[in-house]
């Protein structure tokens, strides 16, 4: 006599899609971005703006107290302020990123991505960036330079030069980059897509540097920003947009302070600490989101 075989009921066909974590984007999702909310990147920007004002209160009641004008810092103060502004703008990127998971390297765009593709995204970008400013300063008659340098005191010695200098061709590029293009612009674009991420990026870019740089030359920057986003988005890689950054500030540097011979050696200088700099975040965020990407 058989035995019949036993039966078993049918589990029902497999879910249509992986479970989404609750509050995740669903562009997020599918197109492999970070789970961070539109406002994200906002509120960070915020914070990051929040620390040079909150410590420049307090620098001009100490200035106060000592006797000395609260509205005229010295030298070294603005630099000071400056620099935790940089270091603040990457502690609030990080705080803010934080609301969603622990970040990581790969987050913020610091992998690799292949040379020389882009090293021609890179020229490309900043090609049209410099025609469409040819073009908005020859329509505008411009021919002002950003005072941001003597602002802080590049002009009173050698040593405020120096550090007037780091801040302009290293650290503005690290911390600029790390809040605009790995914060903002990508919780933008998760909500918002690729064009009008990169469109908001580029005006709140290019709006952050009204008082440091000539009015006339908000928009190009804003252009600027633009470009910079689209970088980021094409070779997936916060590094080429670091590097651009940094050779256009040691540019402008040199230009304020009528240099020749010396603004290759700034450009050189400036991109390989930045990138230096912006590597060794990427290692401290983990070596998991160092591997090297495909062509976008």
């Amino acid at each position: 006599m058989s035995i019949p075989p036993p039966s078993y009921a049918h589990p029902g066909p497999p879910p249509e899609h992986p479970e989404r974590p609750e509050g995740a984007p669903e562009r997020s999702r599918r197109s492999g971005l970070p789970p961070w909310r539109w406002w994200m990147g906002l509120v960070g920007v915020a914070l990051g703006l929040a620390v040079p004002i909150v410590l420049g209160v307090i620098a001009g009641i100490g200035v106060a107290i000592s006797g000395g004008d609260a509205g005229d810092l010295p030298s070294g103060v603005l630099i000071a302020l400056t620099f935790f502004q940089d270091l603040g703008f990457i502690a609030a990127a990080l705080f803010v990123a934080r609301m969603a998971r622990r970040p990581s390297a790969r987050d913020f765009g610091l992998v690799t991505t292949p040379f020389w593709r882009a090293v021609g995204i890179v020229i490309g970008v900043y090609v049209a960036f410099y025609v469409v400013t040819g073009i908005w300063a020859a329509l505008l008659n411009l021919d002002d330079q950003s005072d941001l340098p003597d602002e802080l005191g590049a002009d009173t010695s050698t040593a405020a030069l120096i550090a007037v200098m780091v801040l302009v061709c290293v650290m503005a590029p690290v911390a600029e980059e790390f809040l605009f293009r790995g914060l903002l612009f990508t919780s933008l674009r998760a909500s918002t897509g690729l064009w009008p991420a990169a469109i908001i990026t580029g005006a709140v870019f290019g709006a952050i540097h009204a008082g440091s740089s000539p009015v006339g030359f908000l928009v190009p920057l804003a252009v600027l920003g633009l470009g910079l986003c689209l970088i980021y988005a094409w070779t997936r890689s916060l590094y080429p947009c670091v590097a651009l950054h940094a050779i256009n500030n040691a540019i402008a540097f040199g230009v304020t302070q009528d240099w020749t011979w010396e603004i290759p050696l700034l450009i050189v200088g400036g991109a390989g600490v930045s990138l230096l700099i912006v590597v060794g975040l990427g290692r401290s965020l983990g070596r998991g989101g160092l591997g090297r990407l495909s062509p976008a």
